[in-house]
């Protein structure tokens, strides 16, 4: 990465105290670029954080102190840096890492340690998760992965160990295809996206036990309550706040962490630090956006620029030009923008619950800034979002919350269900677990595939958004079998709790999900709960379905907006004992996750 250290530093002498440590912290993340290798494979322009290439890399992980807010908080870090180092890899090749922990004794974030290779297909022994794929890494001690790289694409790495991943301990992971890639671009550019809080991660996870809605600041106050009655009616309003209260959940409540904690994080710099991607205009400029954050949803666009989507979680796609997109946490998106016409342009992410952003610069040279837009209008919450609300009686037709006996839960009769048929589409059932759970405090009752919804927040700002129905994959079908049976799982929880779950039953409760090598699943995902939950299956490839039950999109991770339904196909073709699990760090740690063991049949 390169900066103007002389702009930098006559901007930083302007600004308060806060501002000028928050500064630092942006020297601090920036010192390594000397270690860089630049063989003719791995580096495409200037203005990347570190970038280690080749097949044999020595990786420490460690603790280093950083300075966002005007406090030095410790970190976890790959290499000594936050993000870690780009790791650029070959396909085709194998690829050894020797990961060292360097934790220091007492470290709040020790002891043990790991690193899992998100999206990457390997054996289930090098995936890097604690107590399934290995015992992790203990302090002082090492571990050896060595895996062949079978496919090509933008991935991360992250820990799977306690909550480091919140603590940074994150980074960026490049695949080089064998064949050449159905696009050109001149430039190419990591976009790393994190949240970064100065508190003790494990003490952020208490906070979120006891009080759920801390960082819920925006609640409705006596004056929407009056100008909702003036705009829809007393009885109108009434109703509405009495559902609501019988919830007890609040429109406002759009994420469980945000800005009122966060500081957001491009590439391991705040806004301040203008971290920046450069071009000649006329170029084509591939930006690689990944969202490593823990809890946060991103929407990201370029004022002025148009954005064409080449590939999500790695894998191509038919191209799709756009002017914003949702990244759930831990999605990947490809996109090529040829910025001609100004010489800077902002890159502005936003969080979905418009608490806070983030921006980096598009410029002919450093130094430069574009204007910053203002953050979109918070969005609230409607019965519809949460699939209650389908012309069923309104709010009245809520009735599904924990209590309500939904025991006619046959899957036998899904087993040829071809996707959602849903002009057919009746109430939805909920599993046995779920009826009178002190864990559910929600059930959907029509939900729907929604693939073509920008999301809360999204629809109708007057920009072309990105949406799961206009991504398709630029291959058929790479197995071609229909699923021989499906498995239907729902995403459950209670907000007050803070408590999340696979059909209202916790992890340390749950028993395996066995799929028999070699067959080929449907996996239906209903979201019984009022947030998003973006899933990911370790391992095996999560093929999206269209509205019909087609293959459409190739995934690791797919968003499961609230009140949706929808289903992807699974071949078990990697024998072991896999993580499946929310990726909202703190949704996984409380509950919200499953192994998910592959054997051979006998």
């Amino acid at each position: 990465m390169s900066i103007d250290y002389s702009a930098l530093r006559g901007e930083i002498a302007s600004l308060s105290r806060r501002r000028f440590v928050q500064g630092l912290a942006v020297a601090g993340a920036i010192a390594p670029l000397g270690a860089w290798s630049k063989t003719p494979w791995a580096l495409r322009a200037n203005g990347q954080p570190e970038i280690l290439s080749g097949t044999d890399f020595s990786l420490s992980v460690s603790e280093t102190w950083l300075n966002y807010t005007g406090r030095r908080r410790p970190a976890v870090t790959v290499n000594g840096s936050l993000p870690g180092p780009v790791l650029r890899w070959k396909e085709g090749s194998t690829v050894s890492l020797l990961v060292r922990n360097d934790l220091p004794r007492g470290s709040i974030h020790g002891p043990d340690t790991s690193i899992h290779w998100h999206g990457i297909l390997l054996p289930a022994n090098m995936d890097g998760v604690p107590g399934m794929s290995f015992d992790g890494i203990r302090p002082g001690e090492s571990y050896l992965y060595r895996f062949k790289v079978n496919q090509s694409g933008t991935y991360w790495y992250h820990s799977h160990s306690g909550f480091q991943e919140q603590g940074g301990q994150y980074g960026a992971l490049i695949i080089d295809p064998l064949e050449p890639e159905p696009f050109d671009y001149d430039r190419d550019y990591v976009v790393f996206f994190s949240d970064w809080t100065d508190m003790d991660p494990a003490k952020l996870f208490a906070r979120l036990k006891k009080m759920s809605s801390h960082d819920n600041h925006h609640q409705r106050t006596v004056a929407d309550f009056l100008r909702d009655v003036e705009k829809n009616g007393a009885n109108a309003t009434l109703e509405d706040r009495k559902a609501w209260g019988r919830m007890r959940m609040t429109p406002t409540d759009l994420s469980d962490v945000n800005a009122e904690t966060y500081t957001y994080l491009v590439n391991g710099t705040t806004s301040l630090g203008n971290w920046t991607a450069l071009f000649k205009p006329g170029e084509k400029v591939r930006l690689r956006l990944i969202n490593g954050s823990a809890m946060t949803y991103f929407d990201v666009r370029i004022p002025g620029l148009k954005m064409t989507v080449v590939a999500a979680d790695g894998q191509y796609v038919h191209p799709v030009t756009v002017e914003e997109i949702r990244l759930a946490a831990a999605e990947t998106f490809d996109v090529i923008v040829e910025p001609a016409g100004q010489d800077a342009y902002t890159l502005f992410a936003q969080d979905s619950a418009r608490t806070g952003w983030v921006s980096a610069t598009l410029a002919v040279r450093e130094g430069l800034r574009a204007p910053v837009p203002p953050l979109d209008p918070r969005p609230l919450l409607t019965m519809a979002d949460m699939g209650h609300d389908h012309g069923m009686g309104g709010q009245d037709a809520m009735a599904g919350h924990a209590g309500h006996d939904m025991s006619g839960h046959d899957m036998s009769s899904m087993s040829g269900m071809a996707g959602m048929d849903h002009g057919a589409m009746s109430m939805q059932s909920h599993p046995k677990t779920e009826h009178n759970n002190p864990l559910v405090d929600m059930q959907t009752m029509m939900p729907m595939p929604r693939l073509d919804d920008p999301g809360i927040g999204l629809r109708g700002n007057g920009r072309k958004v990105a949406t799961y129905a206009d991504l398709k994959s630029r291959f058929d079908d790479p197995d071609g079998r229909d699923p021989g049976r499906t498995i239907e799982l729902h995403l459950t929880g209670h907000m007050e709790k803070f408590a999340w779950s696979f059909d209202g039953v916790k992890f340390a409760q749950s028993e395996p999900l066995k799929l028999n090598y070699g067959e080929r699943v449907r996996i239906v995902l209903v979201n019984d709960t009022m947030m998003s939950h973006p899933i990911h299956l370790h391992g095996m490839w999560s093929d999206l379905e269209d509205a019909h039950g087609n293959f459409h999109l190739r995934k690791h991770t797919v968003d499961m907006p609230p009140g949706t339904k929808r289903s992807y196909r699974v071949r078990a073709d990697a024998l072991g004992r896999w993580a499946y699990h929310c990726h909202l760090f703190f949704h996984m740690e409380s509950g919200m996750f499953r192994e998910v063991k592959v054997e051979a049949q006998s």
